[in-house]
């Protein structure tokens, strides 16, 4: 019978070889070399990751459809169209490279599919200062706080490090000394501003708070470049 230290450290073992030895050294870091520890740190990111999904999903279609929403409203169903006027140059690039996907994967090139084709990386730039007179003019309508209409600044700071928070989860990479609780949070509430029901969807699947420790771990942010 392999004894149960023996059984972890072989575990330990098999989980650093599927691993790249960098990605790896930061859990063996944050554990002070006790590899079956690193083990349980990179499975409580998995899971963790895991439990952030639904609520950034609920918020990336709740941003995608109020955004499309209002501005169909105000422009047109056509408002991402480079003839609008309305986008950067960088986004009429995004909406070329969804009209090349559909293209590629010879699905029609409907309004309604280039809006999905869009990254959630073009709907977070829908928030940049060269959009504020638009943002004053039709997109503080995209959602309320306390019976009021929001300004763009309401956003930036916080989806901004939710797209980070989003790439690092998309790209398996460590998440753990983020300040998660802060991030859930703000994602909860920019789901709750665009859309009480999609956030009330949320809600009712949510596994963050089971899954997350209830306070906080604090660990070594890693050196620049490192994952």
């Amino acid at each position: 019978m392999t004894h149960p230290v023996a059984r972890a450290l072989a575990d330990a073992d098999a989980v650093e070889a599927a691993l790249s030895l960098e990605r790896f050294a930061r859990y063996v870091a944050w554990a002070d070399g006790d590899r079956q520890k690193a083990v349980d740190l990179y499975t409580l990111n998995t899971q963790v990751s895991e439990a952030l999904y639904v609520s950034l999903q609920a918020l990336e279609v709740a941003l995608r459809n109020r955004i499309h929403t209002v501005l169909s409203d105000a422009h047109g169903p056509g408002w991402f169209h480079p003839e609008a006027g309305l986008l950067t140059d960088r986004q009429n690039q995004q909406v070329a490279a969804a009209v090349a996907e559909l293209i590629a994967e010879r699905k029609p090139i409907e309004d309604g599919r280039i809006v999905a084709a869009l990254t959630f990386s073009f709907w977070t730039s829908m928030f940049g200062r060269e959009h504020d007179d638009l943002w004053k003019r039709t997109l503080h309508r995209i959602g309320t706080r306390d019976g009021r209409f929001l300004a763009r600044k309401d956003f930036t700071t916080r989806l901004t490090k939710v797209r980070l928070l989003r790439n690092r989860i998309a790209h398996h990479e460590p998440i753990l000394y983020w300040n998660l609780p802060e991030h859930h949070q703000a994602i909860r509430d920019m789901t709750l501003w665009l859309s009480p029901a999609m956030d009330d969807w949320r809600s009712g699947l949510d596994r963050f708070a089971a899954v997350h420790p209830p306070e906080r771990l604090i660990l070594a942010r890693p050196d620049k470049g490192e994952a």
